[in-house]
């Protein structure tokens, strides 16, 4: 499983930090790609007090909590500065949201071991926490131009239905002839998946991660698991089921599922039955969509959904509850996909002007 192979890499990265930073781990709720990312990122910072002279421990795991006590904020802006001239593995320079990241990473380590953390009596390790005078860099996007692009990478409206269709009828004849018997075994199952991600605008995750028992479609409704290990249960768009009770005819048949094979959707491996991983599903939209001629992510079909319900309904609220966010702040971007508001407004202006 997905969850299984991150809670390996976590273990890999836990051996190469200090006994204070497995604490951390056990005393956060982060989802499990969360705290890896997270972790990834205090072992860069670690690296770079080492290499930068700040510290002169030998190894990350030498690096005590009386060195992060020290720090300045001077320290972490050229910390910042550094990763602002470092190069990501595809060779360009790190972005203000990868930083943001590693910002947030760091947040999240100082903040357990000023505030949260239990020793010494009860007392945290430290209380001076330089990462609260850091804010985080700003995006040089308005909310216009993020919401323009990506509302050109969205399948809203027909192009949805459109993208279904192609993939049925269409799709057969552009696929290489030695892949067609692998798509017509899974074509049901990946239509499913992208009708659910549709529905419901879960993540990739949630929906690898979402087993039979979870689905309920008598009532239209699909449990999950958010990030951070919160229950959820959340509506399926009626348009949606149809597609998911498609796959279900033929789950249990095709994929050759025994009671044992709790996954909603499943694939088979060298003659095993497994649960489809997330980045399994993330090439699977890939491919898809980049023969649809208009590509996307999974994640850009939970936006669809989210830009949908909100020019529905208009209602901030709504949009995160249905998302699993915790507040409306990350809905602010559907607000501005349409545009037709503000269009609306300007013709007004215009008009009155004309008419004076």
């Amino acid at each position: 499983m997905e969850a299984d192979k991150y809670l390996n890499l976590i273990q890999d990265e836990l051996k190469k930090l200090p006994d204070y930073v497995n604490e951390y781990y056990l005393g956060t709720n982060h989802a499990v790609t969360t705290a890896y990312q997270y972790l990834t990122e205090i072992r860069r910072f670690f690296d770079w007090l080492r290499i930068s002279g700040l510290c002169d421990a030998k190894s990350n795991r030498e690096i005590s909590t009386k060195v992060l006590e020290r720090l300045r904020r001077n320290d972490i802006m050229l910390y910042i500065d550094h990763l602002k001239h470092t190069q990501n593995s595809q060779g360009h320079l790190n972005s203000p949201t990868s930083i943001n990241r590693s910002i947030n990473a760091l947040r999240s380590l100082f903040k357990f071991l000023t505030v949260t953390a239990d020793v010494n009596d009860g007392e945290p390790y430290f209380y001076r926490n330089v990462m609260a005078k850091i804010d985080s860099l700003n995006d040089t996007k308005t909310l216009n131009y993020r919401a323009h692009t990506l509302a050109a990478h969205m399948y809203r409206g027909q192009m949805k239905f459109d993208f279904i269709n192609f993939i049925n009828n269409t799709y057969p004849q552009k696929c290489d002839k030695r892949a067609l018997p692998a798509f017509k075994r899974n074509k049901e199952r990946d239509i499913a998946i992208i009708a659910l991600i549709l529905g419901t605008g879960v993540r990739v995750s949630e929906a690898a991660n979402t087993n039979l028992a979870d689905l309920n479609i008598k009532e239209g409704l699909l449990d999950v698991v958010r990030k951070g290990g919160q229950k959820d249960s959340v509506p399926i768009a009626p348009w949606a089921t149809q597609y998911i009770k498609d796959y279900l005819q033929i789950r249990a048949q095709r994929y050759h599922a025994l009671k044992k094979d709790t996954a909603l959707f499943l694939t088979v491996y060298h003659s095993s039955t497994r649960r489809m991983t997330a980045n399994s599903i993330e090439r699977m939209v890939k491919k898809y969509s980049t023969a649809f001629g208009h590509p996307l992510t999974p994640h850009k079909l939970r936006h669809t959904l989210a830009s949908e319900m909100y020019e529905v309904t208009k209602d901030q609220v709504l949009v995160a509850q249905q998302l699993g966010q915790k507040g409306t702040s990350a809905t602010d971007l559907y607000t501005h996909v349409d545009q037709y508001q503000q269009k609306a407004a300007l013709k007004e202006i215009s008009d009155e002007e004309i008419n004076k």
